[in-house]
Formats: C-alpha cells, sequence, structure tokens
C-alpha cells in the first residue's frame, strides 16, 4: 500500500472520490493509501469462489468488493475480494447508492479476503491476518475466510462469543463452513482456483 497524499478526507469525500483511475484506494487515519494490483491468481481464487457460491446461495447475495464499515482506529471501512449477505444485509445494501454497509446496518453471513503475500510483521500480514480479523470480529460477522496462496492454507474463522475461532484446511481438507454447510469443496481446488479438478 502506499500513502497517496497528505491530504486529509472525510469518510464521505471518500466514498466520491474519483481521479480517474482503476486505482483503488483505503481510507487510513484520513488519508488515501493506494492498494496494489491483485495478483492474477488471486483474483482467480475470487472468481472460482463465486463459481461456487452461485451453487449454494442467490446470486443477489452474493457481493464483490462491498465496503463494509469497521470500528478501527486506522479505518473505516473494508472491502473485501467476496462478500456473502445475509437476507437483512442485502435488503440493507440494496437501499444504499453505493455498495456500502454501514456500523448501523445488518451483518453479511461470511466475509472472504484472499491474502496478499508479506511475512509476520509486514503491513500486508498484519493487515490481512490481526487487523481484518479483529475488525470483522467486532462487527460481529459469522465467519470469515482467509485464503492465503503463499501458505498454501485456507482459513476459516468461526466467531464464537467475541472472537474468532480458526480452523485451517490444507491440500485435500474438505472445507467446513458453518454458514455454507452444503458447499463441497477442498483447499486444494480453491488454493488453484478450481485447476486441480
Amino acid at each position: 500500500m502506499t500513502q497517496v497524499a497528505t491530504q486529509r478526507f472525510t469518510f464521505e469525500e471518500y466514498l466520491a472520490y474519483d481521479d480517474g483511475t482503476d486505482t483503488r484506494y483505503e481510507l487510513v487515519n484520513g488519508v488515501l493509501v493506494a492498494m496494489g494490483a491483485e495478483s492474477p491468481l488471486n483474483l482467480d481464487i475470487a472468481l472460482f469462489l463465486i463459481t461456487v457460491f452461485l451453487q449454494v446461495v442467490p446470486r443477489s447475495r452474493i457481493g464483490i468488493k462491498h465496503l463494509i464499515a469497521v470500528d478501527s482506529a486506522q479505518v473505516t471501512a473494508r472491502e473485501p475480494d467476496l462478500t456473502i449477505h445475509s437476507e437483512a444485509s442485502k435488503r440493507a445494501i440494496s437501499q444504499e447508492k453505493q455498495a456500502f454497509l454501514q456500523t448501523d446496518m445488518p451483518v453479511p453471513l461470511l466475509v472472504v479476503e484472499v491474502v496478499s503475500s508479506g511475512e509476520p510483521g509486514s503491513d500486508n500480514y498484519n493487515r490481512d491476518y490481526i487487523d481484518k480479523r479483529k475488525e470483522y470480529a467486532k462487527r460481529g460477522i459469522p465467519e470469515f475466510w482467509l485464503i492465503d496462496p503463499t501458505r498454501a492454507v485456507v482459513l476459516v474463522l468461526t466467531l464464537i462469543g467475541s472472537t474468532y475461532q480458526a480452523a485451517e484446511f490444507r491440500g485435500s481438507d474438505r472445507i467446513q463452513s458453518t454458514q455454507c454447510k452444503q458447499l463441497s469443496l477442498t483447499a486444494q481446488q480453491v488454493l488453484t482456483a478450481g485447476e486441480t479438478e
């Protein structure tokens, strides 16, 4: 992530911001920070998961890059790669001008983040493994998937009370989801975007 300007933005200004490029930004402490380009594999994984979730969830409840307000000292909202909405969160977001679930709106059933590469202690690692985990738990999202192609693991985090309990899936392990129990999917299929089928 690269800070692009020192000008401070309100969240409303951030939502309306358009610099005429396809650059994605996150608002961190009021400052726009450019998000790096997604790797082709990360995009393939997200696309593959859409095709899988379409088999068990109505299309209207699958969200791509929907903003979710979080309670954090650093950021105002996160933009998961994939969101599986509850009926209530889909109804709420459908009423908005932008795909943004505000703090007073119902939470989705599940969010998916395909991890950017980074070693423990790096900004990417801390953002994906530590910050988002706390923020999504605090928001009350029942299930959070962290897909890490570099480490060849799919973590399914299930909210128990106010914290996530992690289950790790690798290779031929069948992924267990409390929110989409009818899924029939292995970690390897996810990590290779279905190329092992």
